[in-house]
């Protein structure tokens, strides 16, 4: 077996942008390792359109989009492994996986990317009173079983969850001639994107409730139907607001969690609001020579920031592998960062941290706000003082925000911490 300068954990999207870009940049000696039986991730399921409008300027289905990225990696010869479970990552850099053509093998490269993507949140995760009956699915579980193993989940269906997997699976039962009856939303607002709401529940008269949760699942063998409940702001369900609907089928979407066992093994720290690594503006985590991106490092909306985000990372490792570890950068990191935080309104700020000496011209503070903003403003502040405002006419949690900082302001102003903010009711 030989050994590789960089090693990329998933085969997902995020993964196969980084291995294209890391190659494209002079790094030869890559491995991506997969432990699906084909690349692509999570995309191979995904046959809606709506992919690749900004990355390709095209619009694709989710195989289209991975099947371009796969011909790249192929077109350039790039060295990958599927069916390979990567079972340990040491804090340095040392990796165990394993296969069924190798055995339990070692690696240790330079650098690795994590990119081993995100996984659904399961009932178990809810506290859902009832019965434990057949017929409830995640949303990712059911688009699964209809998109590639072509079975039907149900006919009568209530969706749990108004983020983008849910409301997307409420057009595609739909289409497949099931009756979806509702979809759902324990918060006053809706977590996925807005088009989807217009084209997957407008467009076929499905109704979505807010403020409305499952309080209890009916149904022995087969679930027979659910109780909605009205909710406070607290979560709690009100009492003496129970509805009944029949249905068999329960589709839940109620969030995404990134995939970071392994990340905990190499002693990455992570960040409570993201459930992701903490990373600085060249996605490297705490730990050298260990990068982080796409829905490992946070969920993303579009899959054209994952790829946009993937190539960050991957120009930084091989600037890493290439500069001999930026051994002068770290040894003066601890100094020279700056936190980089979330003030009101904001769920989460990426990256978490600055490292002053890899700046580039400009510099892309990615966040989500905490509810539905109309008219609001974005406001930035070094340490104490305000650096920008900027009115925005709406902001939702569904849609990624960014500002982005000059290297020029962050090079004179040298802060310790930076706040991005809202404030409501602003002027321009």
């Amino acid at each position: 077996m030989k050994n590789y300068d960089l090693v990329i954990i998933g085969g997902g999207p995020a993964g196969l942008a980084a291995a294209v870009k890391a190659y494209d940049l002079g790094m030869q000696n890559i491995l991506l390792a997969e432990r699906d039986d084909c690349l692509g991730g999570i995309l191979n399921q995904c046959i809606h359109n709506g992919f690749g409008l900004h990355h390709f300027k095209t619009e694709l289905t989710g195989p289209e989009y991975a099947g371009r990225y796969i011909e790249m990696l192929e077109e350039r010869h790039i060295d990958y492994m599927l069916k390979t479970m990567v079972m340990d990552l040491a804090p340095d850099k040392t990796l165990t996986l394993m296969n069924s053509e190798y055995g339990l093998f070692s690696l240790k490269p330079k650098a690795v990317i994590l990119a081993m993507g995100c996984r659904e949140r399961p009932r178990g995760a809810l506290n859902m009173p009832g019965d434990r009956p057949s017929g409830i699915f995640t949303a990712g579980t059911a688009q699964r079983l209809l998109n590639i193993d072509g079975f039907m989940p149900g006919r009568e269906v209530v969706i749990l969850g108004s983020g983008d997997i849910g409301l997307i699976m409420a057009r595609r039962m739909t289409l497949e001639g099931a009756k979806v009856k509702l979809v759902a939303e324990i918060n006053s607002f809706s977590a996925g994107l807005k088009r989807n709401i217009v084209q997957c529940l407008d467009d076929f008269n499905i109704p979505l409730y807010f403020n409305t949760t499952i309080s209890r699942v009916v149904g022995k063998d087969r679930v027979e139907g659910v109780y909605l409940s009205k909710a406070d702001e607290y979560f709690r369900v009100i009492p003496d607001t129970e509805v009944f609907v029949s249905c068999d089928t329960v589709l839940l979407s109620v969030g995404l969690i990134p995939e970071n066992e392994l990340s905990r093994k190499a002693h990455v720290k992570m960040a409570h609001q993201t459930r992701g690594p903490i990373v600085d503006n060249t996605y490297m985590t705490g730990v050298p020579g260990i990068f982080a991106c796409g829905n490992v490092l946070h969920v993303h909306d579009l899959v054209d920031n994952v790829s946009e985000e993937a190539e960050e990372a991957a120009k930084n490792a091989v600037a890493f592998i290439e500069k001999g570890a930026w051994k002068a950068v770290l040894k003066i990191r601890q100094e020279a960062d700056c936190k980089v935080q979330e003030g009101a309104g904001v769920s989460y700020t990426l990256p978490q941290v600055l490292n002053f000496e890899a700046l580039e011209d400009l510099t892309r503070i990615n966040f989500r706000v905490k509810k539905l903003y109309e008219g609001a403003s974005i406001k930035v502040h070094f340490d104490d003082q305000e650096i920008s405002s900027r009115k925005m006419r709406v902001m939702a949690p569904g849609a990624m925000q960014a500002v982005y900082l000059k290297k020029e302001d962050l090079d004179e102003h040298r802060p310790q911490t930076i706040t991005v903010s809202i404030e409501e009711g602003e002027e321009d």
